[in-house]
């Protein structure tokens, strides 16, 4: 689910995409936890969970951490926006890894490994999409400057 965290603020149809990888890990969590006893669910460690959410889909991180929106960030740079969104699905990749290395269920690991290679190709997008910005900006000043505003010549302080 840390994949959705950058992706929206550039591409619509790639933030529509995240949010299906977000229903396809509540798909596998809610057939690992459909069936599961009172005793399963206290033995697991799920109780505190059970509590405030019963067998509902929670979005929240292995710490705890409820998802919640300022997750994403977004400054209108395209620069700064962009390495947000390729450090999001990096971590995302991370995650997916992490999940492979402790969990040997094939119901589980396919549609993990499906979402990890996802997150591989969002990220060269977004690599390809940078580079393409950098291309296009004055290459000795594309750190220093937000073309959103900084290129309009009506806001500039001093002539």
């Amino acid at each position: 689910m840390g994949s959705f965290e950058g992706v929206c603020n550039n591409n619509p149809l790639v933030g529509t995409e995240e949010l299906a990888h977000m229903e396809m890990i509540c798909a596998i969590i809610y057939q690992l936890t459909k069936d599961l006893t009172p005793k399963e669910i206290e033995a697991s460690g799920f109780d505190k969970y059970y509590v405030d959410h019963t067998l509902a889909l929670w979005p929240q991180a292995a710490s705890g951490m409820p998802w919640t929106a300022t997750y994403l960030q977004s400054k209108g740079d395209p620069i700064t926006d962009l390495h947000e969104d390729m450090a999001a699905e990096q971590k995302a990749r991370t995650t997916y890894d992490n999940i492979l290395r402790l969990v040997k269920d094939p119901e589980v690991c396919d549609p993990i490994r499906f979402l990890r290679e996802r997150e591989i190709v969002h990220y060269q997008r977004f690599g390809e999409s940078l580079r393409i910005v950098q291309d296009r900006l004055d290459s000795k000043n594309f750190y220093a400057i937000n073309p959103e505003f900084d290129m309009r010549k009506s806001d500039k302080c001093c002539d």
